[in-house]
């Protein structure tokens, strides 16, 4: 059980510290997302 809590205190850590590098993705997807659905009007 202590593995558990220290693994997802590490992961939430990790997420807290780089959530605008996982943004990023997001943000690239959604504009070529977009770019596709306007090319198909």
């Amino acid at each position: 059980m202590q593995t558990f809590q220290s693994s997802y205190k590490g992961l939430s850590l990790l997420l807290s510290l780089n959530w605008d590098r996982l943004l990023w993705p997001v943000a690239i997807v959604a504009a070529l997302a977009t770019a596709g659905l306007l090319a198909g009007l």
